[in-house]
């Protein structure tokens, strides 16, 4: 499950390009950017000022210049997320870019995505021991909230230890979208 991790900065004097695009899904459209180094950054329901406000944010934080589907480097990402939501992908197996993601947040994330598989879930508390902190289940709320690539690092997984969804920084419909297309949850009936 090994994904290449690339942080070199930009050399000096040059502008970073952040390519982006917006692809339709079954929870609505996602917005997917991408450096040279990997995917970065992932946005649900990014119509309109959703797009416009992650666009901004992400390339101040990176000091980049956003270009939509320049090079061809969201090809990939795209695809691999179009498959999954056909039910044909457990794993995306993407390079990732985690520029966006520090310290105990960083280290979190990472265990999500390589500890909680397709299909299953995890307590807040149990993430929280599993990255040796297991009094800081809130700070890994904290870490969901702020998981700069939702879906691919599949912070949706994460629930409460009584059984509840908990958070979700799309909203709790599009998560019991997810889990249910992942048959964690049963789907409705109606």
């Amino acid at each position: 499950m090994s994904r290449v991790e690339n942080e070199r900065p930009v050399p000096p004097g040059r502008t970073e390009r952040l390519e982006w695009a917006v692809v339709d899904s079954a929870v609505g459209s996602l917005l997917l950017a991408a450096t040279a180094r990997g995917l970065v950054s992932v946005a649900f329901h990014a119509d309109g000022a959703v797009r416009e406000r992650t666009l901004s944010r992400v390339a101040g934080q990176l000091g980049a210049e956003p270009v939509h589907r320049s090079t061809g480097r969201l090809a990939e990402p795209i695809r691999r997320v179009t498959e999954y939501f056909t039910g044909g992908l457990r794993e995306f197996g993407l390079t990732l870019d985690w520029s966006l993601a520090t310290g105990f947040n960083r280290q979190v994330l990472r265990e999500l995505l390589d500890g909680v598989p397709y299909g299953t879930v995890v307590a807040y508390g149990e993430l929280a021991k599993r990255v040796g902190q297991p009094r800081a289940a809130q700070a890994v709320g904290v870490a969901m909230g702020s998981n700069p690539l939702p879906l691919v690092v599949p912070c949706h997984r994460v629930v409460e230890s009584d059984g509840g969804l908990g958070g979700f920084g799309s909203g709790l419909e599009t998560k019991r979208r997810l889990l249910e297309l992942e048959g964690v949850l049963p789907q409705p009936l109606f």
